[in-house]
């Protein structure tokens, strides 16, 4: 059975997680004013349904990743005097996550502009 105050808590943690993010990580507030600014052009270059939701995924997955690296990154600086040699490693590759995550988002963005403006 499903227990609404459960529920509701789950969203009050969630919500404090997102303005921290939102507050110490310089990354995600650059990623979420290109992604206001991505999809007002979508807007203006009225794209379909199909054009918006693989945009409006690109995008997620680009903020989602950037969620998952400042998690890692702090579990990381908690095992950091023990584990000195892996968690630069793990930092490293979990920013390499992002990176792979935000290029793909630019060639979506590209693809769909692309059509829009220039007729590719």
């Amino acid at each position: 059975m499903i227990r609404l105050s459960r529920l509701f808590k789950s969203f009050i943690y969630a919500g404090r997680g997102l303005v921290k993010i939102f507050k110490e990580e310089q990354n995600f507030k650059i990623e979420v004013l290109l992604a206001i600014v991505a999809l007002t052009l979508a807007w203006w270059s009225k794209f379909n349904y199909l054009e918006l939701a693989i945009l409006v995924l690109a995008i997620g997955l680009v903020l989602l990743m950037e969620v998952v690296n400042s998690a890692v990154e702090l579990i990381s600086d908690v095992l950091k005097p023990k584990l000195d040699h892996y968690v630069k490693t793990i930092k490293d590759m979990v920013a390499t996550a992002v990176l792979i995550a935000s290029l793909l988002a630019v060639v979506i963005g590209l693809l769909l502009f692309g059509y829009h403006w220039f007729n590719w």
